[in-house]
């Protein structure tokens, strides 16, 4: 006759078995949606291109090493990539800018959003909410309208008589910026106000009544209680925007790429589907180390603040 203690651990056995029966089938659509694709991507990175797209089933590292350099067509000798390695900087450095400009906007935004009367406060994220009903194509487009070189902008400067000719803000970095921020702009406003609005506004009248400054209520007070929110939106918007592809490709004409553009070159008119998969995989590194970062910077100054 089998013991307490048997009985115990054979209905511990059969409790976890059911739980991976009632998890394989997220398992396997997590597999099958996200892991396989991935590891066909890394296996593809690692082969040969085709003739016409395409790869051939043979070994090779060249698309790793074309990532960053680039063969001499003459004697095979290696130098640095340089088209690429611009393309690199542009897409961390507008991605970081536009973590930085929506973060500028929509710290104040949500600040103001979760100072007001619930009533009031929940209209306003309604209108925050707003753009996300519309496509992101057509989102971009409008943004296109406004700074073209016979759009609003340039119109009223004319009118005015601030400027005598258009300014060219269209196809260039800061074009791209000013949609990224516009469009991404909402994904940093929500995570910050959902930690403003659980900050307890009494803490910071008891910071006014110690003679604190605005500055020192906002640099001691206010953003380490809703720092949690700062990273969450940063992370939020930096991941997307270093991916971005619509918002270069419609407001930086083609001559401002940035890697997805670079990526979706090489599987189409490059006819280079591993440098394209190399990139890619590249493209998650960087996204890998980024919340590797941010997660690491929070847990240490929790642990310093606990």
């Amino acid at each position: 006759m089998a013991t307490a203690e048997e009985i115990a651990r054979a209905a511990d056995r059969r409790d976890i078995r059911n739980r991976w029966y009632l998890s394989a089938p997220a398992m396997l659509t997590i597999f099958f949606a996200a892991v396989g694709p991935l590891a066909i991507v890394l296996v593809y990175s690692f082969l040969t291109p085709g003739s016409y797209g395409d790869v051939k089933w043979q070994f090779s590292p060249e698309a790793w090493v074309s990532v960053l350099f680039e063969r001499d067509i003459f004697d095979d000798t290696l130098s640095l990539a340089s088209a690429h390695i611009s393309i690199f900087w542009r897409s961390v450095k507008l991605a970081i800018i536009t973590t930085i400009i929506t973060l500028a906007i929509g710290f104040p935004t949500a600040y103001f959003m979760a100072t007001r009367s619930e009533k009031t406060r929940d209209l306003w994220l309604f209108l925050i909410t707003i753009p996300f009903w519309t496509n992101l194509l057509i989102r971009t487009f409008a943004v296109l309208q406004i700074i073209r070189n016979e759009g609003i902008i340039n119109t009223v400067l004319i009118k005015l008589g601030i400027v005598s000719a258009p300014i060219q803000i269209l196809y260039t970095d800061a074009a791209i910026l000013i949609g990224m921020a516009y469009v991404y702009l909402p994904l940093m406003v929500l995570p910050v106000y959902a930690s403003m609005e659980k900050l307890d506004f009494r803490l910071v009248e008891a910071g006014y009544d110690l003679y604190a400054s605005r500055w020192q209520v906002l640099r001691r007070i206010i953003f380490p209680l809703v720092k949690p929110g700062v990273i969450a939106g940063s992370i939020l918007v930096f991941i997307p925007a270093i991916g971005a592809y619509v918002t270069p490709s419609v407001l930086g004409g083609g001559k401002n790429m940035m890697l997805s553009n670079l990526i979706e070159l090489q599987f189409g008119q490059g006819r280079n589907w591993p440098l394209g998969s190399a990139l890619s995989i590249t493209v998650m590194l960087i996204v890998m180390v980024a919340l590797l970062v941010y997660v690491r910077n929070a847990g240490s100054q929790e642990a310093r603040h606990g």
